[in-house]
């Protein structure tokens, strides 16, 4: 959701920041957005063992409450979408991005076959908002909804005026960040005011997609295609060495066993003129990457983006070029000559 790529609600929330002062607010305070999600159940006896041949995580390992980020892959190991599997007693549920539900749904129940197991689209059901920052919790715990960061993927119940809601502790690899469900909007609008009132800027979908930037955390559908394997993403969150076979597999181990693979995922730095998505980089003359994500407005003075670039341009500190201008690989680690240098921790 990858951060799971759940999709922001463009102005749900109003608000009266501007974009800075949002991406601030996420950083070093607390925001709230609307966001959505594709929500799919899967039911039956075999739902565990099934799932847990589809998926690159262990589903069998999972508690109620706990949630796996997996990737879905092909036969020939390529990335054919992402979700996190969440456990509940007598189901389970994969959470993904709207734009992936209904191509998930064909993609799995082609491989249903004399299994015991259901599928059903559950995310016209539910409502939700994202509260992101180092104060995130504490402005939920006000607000009414207690509220606890975790370093793993936990969901639990709780409520707000009479009310259940879903409360997910999600991946976040710079601050707090907490998604609320609701099958109730009116509940939900209410909690977002307040969140408000307790101090949590409003945010839209710009300032959420800037903290993922900053993040480096790549999107399916923008970063990840469908030709990417598991690997080469940075993700390796999402998978499970000791989880028995799923599909894909073979593929995922072959290039465990060689070590790496030959393009990785990285954020970069660009100085000169910004380009639209999917701008060639280069290096003595010959490709060597793509920028798949150019944020929207600079971050501390920078102007931000996501890609692929070859281990070999980065490891040889080559000077990395796209149209219009350079652009510096930030990657955490010791700096290197040419177009690469340490990352520095987000403040």
């Amino acid at each position: 959701m990858a951060q799971l790529s759940s999709s922001i609600t463009a102005g749900a929330i109003p608000t009266q920041l501007s974009l800075p002062q949002q991406l601030d607010a996420l950083r070093h305070g607390a925001g709230v957005a609307a966001i959505k999600a594709g929500w799919i159940a899967v039911t039956g006896e075999d739902r565990v063992r099934w799932l847990n041949g589809m998926v690159t995580n262990s589903v069998q390992a999972l508690a109620p409450g706990e949630g796996a980020y997996s990737f879905l892959l092909s036969a020939q190991g390529r990335i054919q979408g992402d979700a996190v599997v969440w456990a509940k007693s007598d189901l389970l549920l994969l959470q993904t991005s709207p734009e992936q539900t209904e191509g998930m749904l064909a993609l799995l129940d082609r491989f249903i076959i004399m299994d015991d197991v259901e599928l059903s689209d559950e995310s016209a059901r539910w409502q939700g908002i994202v509260v992101a920052g180092p104060q995130a919790a504490e402005k939920l715990t006000a607000a009414g909804v207690p509220a606890r960061a975790s370093r793993l993927l936990k969901k639990s119940t709780a409520s707000f005026q009479g009310t259940e809601f879903s409360v997910i502790a999600a991946y976040s690899p710079l601050v707090p960040r907490f998604e609320v469900w609701s099958r109730d909007e009116a509940a939900l609008a209410a909690l977002r005011e307040a969140l408000v009132e307790q101090g949590a800027a409003a945010c839209g979908e710009e300032a959420v997609e800037l903290l993922r930037i900053l993040e480096g955390t790549p999107k399916f559908g923008t970063d990840i295609r469908e030709r990417e394997l598991p690997q080469e993403t940075g993700q390796a969150r999402a998978l499970h060495f000791n989880k028995g076979c799923y599909l894909g597999q073979e593929i995922v181990e072959r290039i465990r066993s060689r070590g790496s693979v030959h393009r990785t995922f990285a954020a970069f730095a660009l100085h000169g003129d910004v380009p639209a998505a999917g701008a060639a980089l280069e290096a003595d003359g010959k490709p060597v990457g793509e920028l798949t994500t150019i944020a929207a407005e600079s971050i501390d003075g920078e102007q931000l983006a996501l890609g692929f670039i070859r281990r070999e341009a980065l490891e040889r500190g080559l000077t990395l070029t796209y149209p219009g201008g350079e652009a510096i690989a930030r990657i955490s680690g010791e700096a290197t000559p040419g177009g690469v240098e340490t990352a520095p921790a987000a403040s």
